[in-house]
């Protein structure tokens, strides 16, 4: 967990140097560097604070009506989503509200199918990477409060999509029912992304959690598509996870 931290730590470092410091690159002036940081910041409240007038605690916001809607699983995935970004901000006072308001209010025990990958990279990363932020007081952003809620959640939330990976090559279905696991009419097909790039989210679970299931089983994901690599050690698009063909190249 230190490790971790650590990283999470030097990430924001290098993020804020490009914000702060007097750097030219390009042509573009320390002036100018900063207006455009400003308009970055502006952009993101513009759509954040959208997000929670109009359609909180649904998913996401659907920009022409203005409405919400739940597109993933129904767990205010947006602000999950945007958890990091308040904090790289240095919203002290909305990030902690956020991670309140999720730790005691979303819960993963839903009858929802949802995708492998996108709550990997966004729910499962989201909740990883605030709970990193939220309980060390080296990001500036600690919660006094804060008792491990997210890593709970996250800790849940990967456990109900464990069965996703029970295949003969080791690489997950696409989808996965959150209470019930995967559907017997589940496609056999899935995307190279949906099973060769989630060993980062699982893999700090893993080491946060003490758990190397979590880790182990995104390795041997990765490695069931890496023994299937063509001559020139290029892969295809979407892969078959019980017989390992390649079904789009």
């Amino acid at each position: 967990m230190e490790m971790s931290a650590k990283v999470t730590m030097l990430c924001q470092l290098a993020f804020f140097a490009l914000w702060s410091f007097q750097i030219r690159a390009d042509g573009v002036t320390t002036l100018e560097a900063r207006q455009l940081r400003d308009e970055v910041r502006d952009m993101f409240y513009h759509a954040f604070d959208g997000y929670m007038q109009h359609a909180f605690p649904l998913d996401e916001l659907r920009p022409l009506s203005c409405q919400g809607e739940d597109t993933l699983g129904g767990y205010a995935l947006t602000l999950i989503d945007s958890l990091d970004t308040l904090a790289l901000l240095g919203d002290r006072e909305r990030f902690g509200a956020a991670v309140e308001w999720i730790g005691e209010n979303v819960r993963f025990d839903i009858n929802k199918t949802v995708s492998v990958f996108e709550t990997t990279i966004r729910v499962l990363g989201g909740l990883l990477s605030a709970h990193l932020i939220a309980s060390d007081y080296s990001t500036g952003m600690k919660i006094e409060s804060y008792n491990d809620e997210l890593l709970h959640l996250a800790e849940d939330l990967a456990r109900r999509m464990l069965p996703a990976f029970e295949t003969p090559t080791g690489i997950p279905f696409g989808s996965v029912n959150l209470l019930h696991g995967v559907d017997e009419h589940e496609s056999k097909i899935t995307a190279t992304a949906g099973g060769g790039t989630l060993t980062l989210e699982f893999g700090v679970l893993g080491r946060l959690t003490n758990n190397s299931v979590f880790e182990q089983i995104t390795k041997n994901a990765v490695r069931g598509i890496w023994a299937r690599r063509s001559k020139i050690n290029l892969v295809g698009a979407h892969i078959n996870v019980f017989s390992g063909e390649w079904t789009q190249k």
